[in-house]
């Protein structure tokens, strides 16, 4: 019941209360990514939804637009601002993923949306991390670690794909809060993981 039906109006309700409570949130964001990085103020990008659908999922920015001497972008760590790595640490870009969860394409709580190009890497037996909709707070908080490996990624987004309750979605809420603050104090908006494609790729699938 909660898995089919609960889950779903919760994520609506409560997403659009807190789209309402953070609409200065969202103004005061809008204004500082253009001012500081100008133009688009939101960047959206392809991801996998819920039965493999593709959506596309908006952020606020967080790296500025400057290219090198033959108009190539340079690399991400140097497009990368000090408010930048601010709002990826606090979580404070991924505010407009909200309006993704309203609209049904996203839940509060679910596997880590990855990139469309990525869908063909992701092995057989891990088909059932999309048979329910991506989240914006993913169930591998529950590691204890801002940041972890794919494989250990993916046994908790399987395990929770399984296993989806109302308890395990009130504990991963729980425990995100800490890993929050532990992502701030660490830094995590300055690191880089590589994007499964190319992490598959490189091990050889």
């Amino acid at each position: 019941m909660y898995k089919k039906f609960i889950k779903r109006i919760l994520d609506f309700m409560l997403s659009l209360v807190a789209v309402i409570i953070l609409s200065p949130v969202f103004l005061i964001i809008s204004i500082l990514v253009r001012v500081k990085m100008g133009s688009p103020i939101l960047y959206s990008q392809e991801r996998i939804g819920k039965h493999k659908k593709i959506f596309k999922m908006r952020k606020f920015r967080s790296m500025t637009n400057e290219c090198d001497e033959n108009g190539n972008l340079l690399p991400n760590e140097k497009r990368l601002t000090k408010f930048g790595k601010f709002i990826r640490s606090t979580s404070i870009d991924e505010l407009p993923e909200l309006f993704s969860i309203i609209k049904g394409d996203m839940s509060i709580i679910g596997p880590r949306p990855l990139r469309a190009c990525d869908l063909p890497y992701f092995r057989e037996e891990e088909a059932v991390i999309h048979s329910v909709r991506g989240g914006l707070i993913p169930p591998d908080v529950l590691s204890g670690q801002p940041i972890i490996t794919y494989e250990e990624q993916f046994k908790y987004e399987m395990d929770y794909a399984n296993n989806v309750s109302f308890r395990l979605d009130v504990k991963i809420l729980i425990v995100s809060i800490s890993i929050l603050f532990k992502r701030a104090n660490e830094d995590y908006g300055a690191a880089e993981r590589p994007h499964l494609k190319d992490y598959r790729s490189n091990k050889g699938g």
